[in-house]
């Protein structure tokens, strides 16, 4: 029988019956194991994803979270690595090599862009960014040496909902292979997979773990292709510390009622802010009025907590005044805690193939598990200090 994601979620990740009982995995912090004979070694070193031989290539916790993430993906298998832009570029770099090419989407995750940029590239491999809206038309821009073509959907700045099916369906028909940074949906609320992706990525530092306390990313594929990423997270050296798994997979046995939380209150944020007359625009596909909401209901189940308001332009010191004086958002890089954060953002230098010509100024917000009234008091406080100087 095939359980729903929700129940999954509670019992995936764990072995009672092999931990003595314990309904959570023991935490076990290795680096040498020892064995009483040969053939215990041997035996051991023959099953890499059961056994335990050799602490950098882990131990029950990373097995153990492994196994849920793909399960959760319905892939093969995943890779742990730790942290989600070492998840990003484990998907590239174990997967081409000199004179391929990637084409990648231009509302990317920059510290992946600038990866691919100053590294890839240094090691013969071309990159290109195309449109996150090009669909179909991807097929255009695919040549014999393209190997990959590389999706965030929704971005995380400006929150593009990419055609995911039809891009797929062009890559499959050109002999190349897709990865998705599939963080802020997660596999609650895209099913990847389903929708013809090869490789998924996640930043699990973000809503996986759900504390703002481990850095840690995942790589989920099948077949041949999984066998090169755990080759080629085993060449680059790639540990995971026990604990952050384990804090990852305590982390999933609430995830699913946590994203109810967060997507519940940001659609109540977006109404809120709807109605104040700074908020040009609001970007959060699961808002009815964003440009990629017909694509997200389409293919997605579920949202999260991240968005971004466009502001009028706004001068440093009124920016300042705005975001420093908020009590409960915090002014900070990351999300997918339980903690409500707030970042000014400009996505104009970020791009290459597309232009950002919305005017005005883009602020992240990250919706958290805050009672909904005090977040728009917070809110409403910082409205009043950003009208009292425009």
């Amino acid at each position: 029988m095939t359980r729903k994601p929700r129940t999954r979620l509670a019992h995936l990740g764990r072995n009672p019956a092999r931990d003595h009982g314990l309904v959570n995995t023991p935490v076990g912090r290795a680096s040498t194991v020892v064995f009483p004979t040969l053939a215990d070694l041997r035996a051991a070193t023959a099953q890499p994803l059961d056994g335990v031989f050799y602490g950098r290539f882990g131990t029950h916790n990373r097995h153990d979270l492994e196994a849920a993430i793909a399960n959760l993906d319905g892939t093969d298998g995943a890779v742990a690595v730790p942290s989600g832009l070492a998840a990003c570029m484990l998907a590239i770099i174990a997967l081409v090599g000199r004179g391929d090419e990637v084409l990648i989407s231009d509302n990317v995750y920059w510290p992946t862009r600038k990866s691919c940029d100053e590294l890839l590239q240094r090691f013969g491999v071309s990159i290109r960014y195309f449109d996150p809206g090009a669909g179909a038309d991807i097929a255009q821009l695919i040549r014999p040496q393209t190997r990959l073509i590389y999706l965030e959907s929704p971005g995380s700045v400006t929150f593009e909902v990419s055609d995911v099916p039809a891009i797929c369906q062009a890559a499959k028909a050109a002999g190349c292979l897709t990865a998705i940074d599939n963080t802020w949906a997660t596999p609650l609320g895209f099913d990847a997979v389903g929708h013809g992706v090869d490789i998924v990525i996640h930043a699990a530092t973000k809503y996986l773990v759900g504390h703002s306390d481990a850095m840690l990313g995942l790589v989920s594929a099948t077949g041949p292709v999984l066998q090169r990423l755990r080759e080629g997270a085993m060449q680059l050296g790639h540990s995971v510390s026990p604990d952050d798994c384990a804090l990852a997979l305590r982390g999933l046995r609430t995830l699913a009622v946590r994203l109810d939380q967060h997507t519940r209150s940001a659609l109540q944020v977006c109404q809120w802010l709807s109605e104040q007359p700074e908020v040009e625009e609001l970007l959060f596909p699961p808002w009815p009025g964003d440009t990629g909401h017909g694509l997200w209901r389409r293919d997605f189940t579920g949202g999260c907590g991240l968005l971004a308001m466009r502001l009028p332009a706004l001068e440093e010191a009124q920016l300042a005044h705005f975001v420093d004086g908020f009590s409960l958002f915090g002014l900070g890089y990351s999300w997918g805690g339980y903690e409500s954060l707030i970042l000014p953002t400009d996505p104009r230098p970020l791009r290459s193939a597309t232009r950002w010509s919305r005017p005005g100024q883009l602020v992240r917000l990250h919706i958290g598990l805050e009672d909904i009234d005090d977040l728009l008091d917070d809110l409403s406080a910082g409205f009043h200090r950003l009208r009292s100087l425009l």
